[in-house]
């Protein structure tokens, strides 16, 4: 195992942050796959799972049963880490500036396009490797003059040119859920989807942003349009975010299940051999579009009652929850938006009027635009 220390930019004198990446096997050896956790710093299960992950790889590592390379970054935002007010963690917003941290990554398409486009011919392997090369110099020019403009071009960096990338959040309170595009669903997201033992899978495109993980995929989806078929490009990164259930699920169980179900699917995609070959667990669901997983919204504030329990399947207009104003005694039902599975919802019961309150997946894609939250 090899540990990088990567120092970002300070932000006045005196400042110091540290971004630690652990690295396993042996670059270009096989495929490659970076694992980061909690990218919003306040969503903690992430770390927890990383927490595991680091003496299971260090084992398999010692044994030369890392047949690719791993990267891990069990604590991929030290800007957010350090963001307190009050006794309150924040730290999914930067407070320098209030963007998520999970947004505005860089588009490298047209970098790529300039450096390699000419040179790529009819084998989709030498284009594949000649690609990667192009991310990799590509995400290092990047231009940073503030720490989260260094931080996400150094977890940019790390990602690139990936061929599995896990990017491990969580929900407020909810079902393990994950989002990945369509192009890279079958087999690779399917796969892992199978493994964690996900019970909701959201596929988009576009999701609206520019999040971390579509950094990763997006530019093989767009590089590969733009070439056309004269010069062929396979989807070469599977990137994933991962939901780890709610804010408040940190316990060695699940984190060492959730580990282990990710070194199952590292050993299925041959980045690893696990002493005993695990078997491959059945699906637990079929994907769904993100397009058709509906938000509800608080009609006022108050006191919120869910009235139905995560993993429900819902009709819509059924009631899902209650806001009681306990000024006036105003009580307003919420109902659910689509038919579908209730998979997420808010950790607090005391809302304010328009605050996100959970969410119901539906088949039907009915929402266009940005698709996540702020």
């Amino acid at each position: 195992m090899r540990t990088e220390h990567h120092v970002l930019l300070p932000a006045h004198p005196g400042q110091r942050h540290e971004l630690v990446s652990l690295h396993h096997g042996s670059p270009g050896a096989g495929p490659k796959v970076v694992i980061q956790a909690s990218l919003h710093a306040d969503e903690t299960p992430g770390m927890l799972v990383a927490h595991h992950l680091r003496s299971r790889l260090a084992q398999l590592d010692a044994a030369g049963r890392i047949t690719g390379e791993v990267v891990l970054v069990p604590a991929a935002n030290p800007l957010g880490m350090a963001q307190w007010s009050l006794r309150t963690h924040q730290g999914r917003f930067d407070q320098a500036g209030g963007e998520n941290f999970n947004r505005h990554f860089a588009d490298l398409t047209e970098a790529v396009l300039a450096a390699v486009g000419d040179t790529l011919g009819s084998d989709a392997v030498a284009n594949a490797a000649a690609v990667r090369r192009a991310l990799r110099e590509a995400a290092a020019a990047l231009p940073a003059t503030t720490p989260l403009e260094d931080l996400r071009r150094t977890l940019l960096g790390l990602a690139i040119d990936a061929d599995t990338v896990i990017d491990l959040h969580c929900d407020g309170q909810a079902l393990l859920h994950l989002y990945t595009t369509p192009a890279t669903w079958s087999p690779q997201g399917e796969l892992l989807a199978r493994c964690l033992g996900v019970e909701v899978a959201l596929l988009a495109d576009r999701s609206g942003g520019d999040p971390f993980d579509e950094a990763c995929s997006m530019v093989w989806v767009d590089l590969a349009s733009r070439l056309g078929p004269a010069k062929p490009l396979p989807p070469g990164c599977l990137a994933v975010t991962v939901e780890l259930r709610g804010e408040h699920d940190v316990t060695h169980e699940l984190a060492s299940r959730d580990a282990e179900a990710i070194l199952t699917y590292l050993h299925h995609r041959g980045a690893l051999q696990l002493p005993e070959p695990p078997v491959l667990p059945a699906p637990r669901c079929e994907p769904t579009p993100l397009a058709g997983s509906i938000p509800m919204h608080a009609p006022h504030g108050g006191v919120l009652v869910f009235l139905r329990e995560l993993g429900d399947r819902v009709r819509q207009g059924e009631p899902i929850a209650e806001l009681i104003d306990p000024v006036t005694g105003r009580a307003s039902l919420v109902a659910s938006p689509a038919e579908g599975l209730f998979f997420a919802r808010e950790w607090r019961r005391f809302a304010y009027a328009g605050m996100a309150i959970g969410k119901v997946a539906g088949r039907e894609a009915v929402r266009s635009g940005a698709l996540l939250s702020p």
